[in-house]
């Protein structure tokens, strides 16, 4: 679906800018929406608040930390006051709705509206330093094999929306049935196995990036995804059914969340760069993060 769009969008003369603020960001994080809004449709309200809450932290931990052992992170100025800023406070929203109150139709209108103004100042500040190789520029480059065939892009585009919709079916029944068998919860579920896999993409892309030395692009695609997923896809999901978060990830996976996203901005601002020591720190923190998902440990704060 990615290629198919980056293809139509480039033979239409669709600034990179564009390509990658919108197209790649809204692509990759196209299987946590439909999969997210297939989980609410269904009945697994509580998957599908999991699935956010542990893709961001997937995304953050593990893909972050990958994308650092692979090739150190250099981060600019324009990261820090801009994209890692604006993650905090939409982290920090969006953990004061799900701690104190609902997500519903206003909340989602107001979530969606700051994403539109999000990407709007985004676009300008990139348009203002088009002459440099802006990392939206960039990621839109790593997306490669594009069909060259206009009506084999739009194909391209349709065959992978509906694998995505297959796709986030077979997740959900496939999800609620791990659950039934191993008797574990769905929000379980959602913060680990599914998580990880609706991460797929964002570490598709993230890696290819480090290994052809464009590592610096990393962090801003995986704050891109963050943002995409508590604002675009929870915003678009309150619209059509609230949301209530479960208990457990009130009480623990909620406040991980805000805690992890703190954590970037003073590894961010030492030295300007997240290292492969930081990397690795990142990645072990997040298996004890999934260790503790399937222990006692967890029920203290339950």
């Amino acid at each position: 679906m990615v290629r198919g769009s980056v293809a139509i969008a480039r033979a239409s003369k669709i600034s990179p800018l564009i390509i990658g603020l919108t197209i790649v960001a809204i692509g990759t994080s196209a299987p946590e929406l439909v999969t997210t809004l297939e989980a609410s449709l269904s009945g697994a309200k509580d998957m599908a608040v999991g699935n956010i809450i542990g893709s961001n932290i997937v995304n953050m931990l593990l893909i972050l930390g990958a994308a650092a052992v692979i090739r150190p992170i250099t981060v600019s100025h324009q990261i820090i006051t801009r994209d890692t800023l604006m993650v905090i406070a939409a982290t920090g929203l969006f953990f004061a709705v799900g701690r104190y109150g609902i997500f519903n139709q206003i909340v989602g209108t107001l979530f969606l509206l700051i994403l539109a103004s999000y990407l709007t100042m985004a676009y300008r500040t990139e348009k203002a330093h088009s002459k440099q190789k802006s990392y939206t520029k960039v990621i839109s480059d790593e997306v490669q094999r594009v069909p060259e065939k206009r009506w084999l892009a739009v194909l391209y585009v349709l065959v992978g929306i509906i694998g995505i919709i297959i796709g986030a079916k077979l997740t959900i029944s496939g999800g609620i049935g791990i659950a039934e068998v191993f008797q574990v919860s769905q929000t379980m579920i959602g913060l680990t196995l599914i998580a990880i896999g609706t991460s797929l993409p964002e570490l598709a892309i993230v890696v290819i990036a480090s290994l052809r030395g464009h590592s610096h692009i990393a962090l801003g695609n995986i704050l891109g995804s963050n943002l995409f997923n508590i604002l675009g896809i929870i915003g678009t999901v309150s619209i059509v059914t609230s949301l209530k978060t479960p208990t457990e990830l009130i009480n623990f996976d909620l406040w991980v969340l805000l805690g992890i996203t703190l954590l970037l901005l003073p590894l961010m601002i030492t030295e300007k760069k997240i290292s492969r020591f930081e990397g690795g720190f990142l990645i072990f923190l997040y298996i004890t993060y999934l260790t503790l998902q399937f222990t006692s440990f967890k029920n203290i704060f339950i």
